[in-house]
This record gives structure tokens, C-alpha cells and sequence, in this order.
């Protein structure tokens, strides 16, 4: 066994915070950072690969194969095939009709989010969303939170070739706000979505939404914590900088 984590987390607080200033840019995943939704994203992928896929799938499956990725290549690692195109987009559809249905009117912001924008916006730090979403999702999540309009940029599923965990999200997510990723924090909830933020070269700080604090950390996270609201109380910069 590795050192326990809260040792691992001691010393990467003294070491960093001597030198690190605040970012200089902030780049947030959506589900499951933004807002506590994945119970719906994982029903609704439980519910379709039995109807489309004949599969049932475990909280194992879900863990390593569903959450953090494109549905595209979530199919490929359920079923050890690459779909066809008329296969991905019948999935694809089916399953975030399906999401939907299970989310409308139930979705709320990790707590301690808003203040931590409000934050971000009094500092002039500006942010981006990096997520595998699609637009129809991206817009659906972000209305639901009230959130249309408060990020400075977007990458989405559809905007890079390789998705998580390859670096392109975050180094395109760093680039469209004009900052190199090593200028820049992410905030990942998933393995996947923490190598490729720690891959493109940002800082991370898992949020324990789906994954353990050891889980992110193991996976290249720097920091982790439940919400927002605990990272405002530890907030790790220089005021100076």
C-alpha cells in the first residue's frame, strides 16, 4: 500500500503552496463536477445497454468502462467492438433521451459551486467547460443550474478527435482561453477526466463525487475534496500572486 492519502495530501499543500500562484485559468468537467448527476447517467446506461446492447451492467462495468468517457468508445469497451456509426448514434440518442427523462427537474449544483465562480469572476480568472457531454446535454445542465452564459469557453465530446483520458480536451479547453495548460487548474470527478487534465499539464483537484479521494489522487490529482464548498476553506494559492 501506498502512504495514506491525507499524508500525500499534507505534503503536496506545503510543497505547492510556497510556489504556486493562483491559476491563471480554470477548466471544470460537467457532470458529476458541476452537479451531482451521475446517479442518472449511470441508470440510464444500466437501462439502455439491457434494452439495446443485451447487457447488464455492474457497478465495475460503470466504473471503468461507462463513467468519464464518449459513448462512442464507452460502446467499444462494453461490447470489445468498434460500433458503426448507425449503431453509436442509435446509442447515443437512446441513452441521453433517456438521461434526460431521469434528470429533468432533479439536477443541483455541488455545493459551494456559485461562490466558487462569483470568486473566479471577482479575481478575473476565466474558466471553460472540458466535458464529454453533448450540446443538447451541456445546454440541458446548464440551464437546469443556471449556469447559460457563465463560462468563458467550451469543449465538448464532439470538439476533439480523442477524448478522455487523452490530453486534447484540456490542452484545447487551456488553448481556446489563450493560456498554456500549465497556467491552469481542472476540476475532475473521473479517473479518466483526471489523467487527461494531469496528461495536458494543468493542476487538478478531484471532486469526490463518483470516485474516491485515494481513487483521484493515484490517478495524477493533486488535491481532492467532496465539493466546492470544502475548497474555498482550503484554497491553496498565494494571495499575493
Amino acid at each position: 500500500m501506498g502512504l495514506p492519502l491525507a499524508f500525500r495530501q499534507a505534503v503536496y499543500s506545503v510543497l505547492v503552496t510556497t510556489f504556486l500562484p493562483w491559476p491563471r485559468g480554470v477548466l471544470f468537467d460537467m457532470d458529476g463536477v458541476l452537479t451531482h448527476n451521475n446517479a442518472f447517467h449511470r441508470l440510464a446506461w444500466r437501462e439502455v445497454a439491457r434494452e439495446l446492447l443485451k447487457l447488464d451492467l455492474s457497478d465495475h462495468d460503470l466504473d471503468t468502462k461507462v463513467d468519464g468517457g464518449r459513448n462512442p468508445e464507452i460502446m467499444e469497451r462494453l461490447t470489445g467492438r468498434a460500433p458503426s456509426a448507425a449503431e453509436a448514434l442509435a446509442l447515443h440518442v437512446a441513452k441521453e433521451e433517456r438521461y434526460r427523462d431521469l434528470a429533468l427537474g432533479a439536477l443541483r449544483e455541488v455545493t459551494g459551486l456559485g461562490a466558487y465562480l462569483d470568486l473566479l469572476d471577482d479575481r478575473g480568472i476565466p474558466y471553460a467547460l472540458v466535458t464529454s457531454a453533448d450540446e443538447q446535454n451541456v445546454e440541458f445542465g446548464l440551464d437546469a443550474l443556471g449556469l447559460t452564459g457563465r463560462f468563458e469557453a467550451r469543449v465538448l465530446g464532439s470538439d476533439v478527435e480523442r477524448g478522455k483520458p487523452h490530453p486534447e480536451p484540456y490542452l484545447k479547453g487551456a488553448d481556446l482561453l489563450g493560456l498554456p495548460p500549465t497556467v491552469c487548474l481542472a476540476h475532475e470527478d473521473a479517473i479518466s477526466g483526471v489523467r487527461s487534465a494531469a496528461q495536458a499539464g494543468c493542476f487538478v483537484c478531484g471532486i469526490t463525487t463518483t470516485q474516491s479521494a485515494d481513487a483521484l489522487v493515484d490517478a495524477g490529482a493533486t488535491w481532492a475534496v467532496p465539493d466546492f464548498a470544502t475548497w474555498l476553506a482550503v484554497l491553496p494559492f498565494r494571495d499575493d500572486a
